[in-house]
């Protein structure tokens, strides 16, 4: 299994115009893509995959996603589907429990400290960074990794310091700070060869 755990720090938690997802949505566009790149691949979806999103904008923040590849249903790899299964999402009411939504999209009210742990049980939390190790260097020895990144902001001091204290290693994949869903892609390449 493969797990990625992106941090939108202003995605966000009520549901959201399709037509502004990069702006009143809170940049939910870099959501969107990031679970496109995780999941999808040419005419199917990846099946060992799990997504986890943590969405920290206004006006209700925390709230948690997860969607499950082996489960999911009816989506496909555009921003506005993937936008519209997150609005259905947000317009659940939640408590700390997940909750089906829609096939294989699930969501909670979780926090970061709440994901990692529970994803630390089941996950080798892996912490993506510029000045992290090479992910050639490792890659073929990463057993259930959980790549946690951040969005176009990255992660905040706090939410750092938390995500250090679960992760196994810090790995790169550029010395370059690359956009979120780039990572991913760059995340499946390296591991996909081995």
């Amino acid at each position: 299994m493969r797990g990625f755990l992106i941090v939108g720090n202003k995605a966000v938690t009520k549901p959201f115009s399709l037509k502004d997802l990069a702006g009143s949505a809170g940049r939910m566009d870099i959501i969107c893509r990031c679970i496109a790149q995780a999941l999808f691949i040419s005419h199917g979806i990846r099946r060992d995959v799990e997504v986890y999103v943590l969405l920290l904008g206004e006006p209700d923040p925390p709230k948690a996603l997860k969607i499950v590849g082996s489960e999911v249903r009816y989506m496909a790899p555009d921003e506005r589907n993937i936008g519209g299964i997150i609005r259905k999402a947000l317009s659940l009411k939640v408590d700390y429990s997940w909750k089906r939504s829609t096939p294989g999209v699930y969501i909670a009210r979780k926090n970061l400290i709440d994901l990692l742990e529970e994803l630390s049980k089941k996950y080798n939390v892996v912490y993506l960074r510029e000045d992290g190790v090479d992910i050639r260097d490792v890659a073929c020895r990463l057993e259930n990794p959980l790549f946690v990144l951040g969005d176009h902001i990255g992660l905040r001091e706090e939410d750092e310091k938390t995500v250090m204290k679960y992760a196994k290693i810090v790995v790169s994949v550029s010395k370059l700070s690359l956009q979120a869903d780039q990572c991913i892609v760059i995340v499946h390449y390296e591991l996909d060869r081995c």
